[in-house]
């Protein structure tokens, strides 16, 4: 069964890489972008900056009287609030339309979309609350990382995504191997139940409401852990220059029906993969690992090799003029 763990860690990744895919059009047609120049090298510094200081900020509070629950609060209405907000933009790409009622000139209207992704988000709020098992926990990681990765990668372009990755490659591999906070954030969001770790457990009965930290696990042989844990971040940034790739590159036709620019997605998909394989067998050995050198660095190195096949140029479309 432990292999079982690896695999279904795997199978969420890449389905919400295939997810990510399947939203990154129709989310750009509807203008969901958050940038109005995908090639601006200054846009991903927000993010990087926010994902330095949010696990700081988490740490700081985990440590104050009822800092815990504070914080679980509040984090579970950001996640709320989230999702809510990317179901809708899912929902609203599908039938039915919004409905007017008379007179129309009121502009009085129900709006499914608005509807069902508030009630799917109350659903996975109240569960988070109430029952936050391991697969309620994934449900919800999948669902969010899905349509974070397509909103990102409409919203880079290709050298802006390769500052991100590079970026956080570098602060994840100080953040678990020298400062070694991101193992101390582990043990927090573990005591949280809260959908910023994937976890996949190695028998079906596992409980993760009354599971023990993140270390407790860590300090186990690698064959008697109950689970295996992945960053959210680690689906959801490499998957980024994926979308980014099957965006803003030429959709030059290569295969029928297939361009160019999927198989550069392809491309850095099968290097994450690749990334994934290494890390995985790292993993096994019993240490925790950054998982971002690997995925990113596997997500990059797949990109360049399938862009060169496809374009015969070395640019790697860093200066696209979109």
């Amino acid at each position: 069964m432990r292999s079982v763990r690896e695999f279904g860690l795997l199978a969420l990744y890449v389905g919400a890489q295939i997810v990510a895919l399947a939203l990154a059009f129709p989310f750009k047609t509807a203008g969901l972008a958050t940038s109005s120049n995908p090639n601006n090298p200054t846009d991903p510094l927000f993010i990087i900056a926010l994902i330095i200081i949010a696990p700081l900020f988490i740490l700081w509070g985990a440590r104050r009287a009822g800092g815990i629950t504070m914080l679980r609060w509040l984090i579970l209405v950001g996640i709320g609030a989230s999702l809510d907000i990317t179901l809708t933009a899912t929902f609203g790409l599908f039938p039915p339309a919004p409905f007017y009622f008379q007179p129309y000139g009121v502009g009085l209207a129900a709006v499914p979309s608005v509807t069902l992704a508030g009630a799917v988000s109350v659903v996975m709020f109240l569960a988070l609350l109430m029952e936050p098992q391991w697969y309620v926990i994934d449900t919800v990681g999948f669902v969010a990382a899905g349509a974070l990765i397509a909103l990102l990668g409409i919203s880079f372009g290709i050298l802006p995504v390769f500052i991100l990755l590079g970026a956080l490659a570098i602060y994840d591999f100080i953040a678990v191997y020298r400062t070694k906070h991101m193992l101390s954030l582990a043990d927090v969001v573990t005591d949280m139940k809260l959908p910023i770790l994937m976890v996949m457990p190695t028998h079906s009965g596992y409980d993760y409401t009354q599971s023990g930290k993140f270390t407790a696990q860590r300090n186990r042989p690698a064959e008697e852990r109950e689970a295996m844990f992945m960053g959210l971040g680690d689906v959801v940034i490499p998957g980024t220059l994926i979308v980014s790739a099957f965006v803003w590159l030429p959709a030059t036709v290569i295969l029928p029906g297939v361009g160019a620019n999927l198989l550069a997605a392809i491309g850095a998909l099968v290097g994450s993969l690749i990334g994934y394989g290494i890390l995985m067998t790292r993993v096994l050995k019993g240490n925790a690992q950054a998982g971002l050198p690997f995925l990113n660095g596997g997500a990059i190195a797949g990109y360049v090799v399938a862009y060169v096949l496809l374009f015969h140029s070395l640019s790697l479309g860093l200066t696209l003029s979109l």
